[in-house]
């Protein structure tokens, strides 16, 4: 029987896309939310989850920062997944049809320019697949869909106009996540993520930082959010290229230690070629 991987969406979401493309021999499963994937890992009813966690155009997936402190569940890869994004719509409509597409806000915010160009109006729905599966429903050759090609073939739409992204570059990073760690070897290319509160100190962020670039690491990805309901304890998420057992790491995270509190190791895990592959 084949191990379980958990995505957020409907079927045919992009979430599945990459579940499908990086690990097919797994049975990939839908989850209607980002928590509820969480909590299939963690009760040991799936293997693992494909969690998008950022795209070059649309930005950060904001959720997921809140819930990766307290899930329980660690980071062992990411993928980096090119999004081409599709208009769908009902048997017999036509790109002059259309008068609305629906999708997820982020799949919006990728074909911004496409669908100003053809006087569409933008209505945000949970899902990109989500989305593909109402307007299957309804018949209503009026609306679209913005998903997936898998979306068309899964609930019978038409592709209306192919590749709609207003960026040839569009990518989606997305994250692996398991109940256990799975730390590479030290010679490994790796990122490794943190989430840290910094002390309520002048410069603290500044200084906490500091041993990241003394070691020279990158710091790839900072992001702040607020916790605790106070406008004044600010929480980071971090990825830094760099290995958790390194010499450099560790004395970038002994000074990192002096300036914050509630230091969370999320996991350290192989770089994707495509990040290796940067200029």
């Amino acid at each position: 029987m084949p191990q379980k991987i958990v995505y957020q969406g409907e079927a045919g979401a992009y979430s599945h896309l990459a579940c499908s493309q990086f690990y097919p021999s797994h049975e990939a499963v839908a989850c209607m939310s980002f928590a509820k994937a969480f909590a299939q890992v963690r009760s040991g009813q799936a293997h693992l989850a494909m969690i998008p966690v950022e795209n070059t155009v649309a930005g950060r997936v904001s959720d997921i920062y809140h819930l990766l402190p307290q899930g329980g569940l660690h980071i062992i890869g990411e993928r980096y997944f090119p999004v081409h994004h599709q208009l769908l719509g009902v048997r017999g409509a036509k790109l002059s049809d259309i008068r609305q597409a629906r999708s997820h806000h982020m799949a919006l915010g990728q074909v911004r320019n496409f669908l100003g160009a053809h006087d569409i109006d933008a209505i945000v729905d949970v899902d990109t697949a989500g989305a593909a599966k109402k307007i299957a429903k309804s018949g209503d050759k009026r609306i679209a869909a913005v998903a997936s090609r898998l979306a068309a073939e899964t609930y019978g739409l038409e592709i209306l106009a192919e590749d709609i992204e207003d960026a040839a570059h569009n990518t989606t990073r997305f994250i692996l996540l398991a109940d256990k760690p799975l730390v590479p070897a030290i010679d490994v290319p790796s990122v490794s993520s943190f989430v840290f509160k910094v002390r309520s100190v002048p410069s603290a962020l500044y200084k906490a930082l500091g041993g990241f670039a003394s070691n020279g690491l990158n710091l790839t990805k900072l992001e702040s959010y607020m916790v605790g309901g106070s406008f004044t304890a600010a929480q980071f998420y971090a990825d830094v290229e760099g290995h958790i057992d390194s010499p450099q790491m560790k004395m970038a995270l002994e000074e990192l230690a002096f300036f914050s509190e509630n230091i969370t190791h999320l996991g350290t895990y192989p770089m994707d070629s495509a990040r290796l592959a940067k200029p």
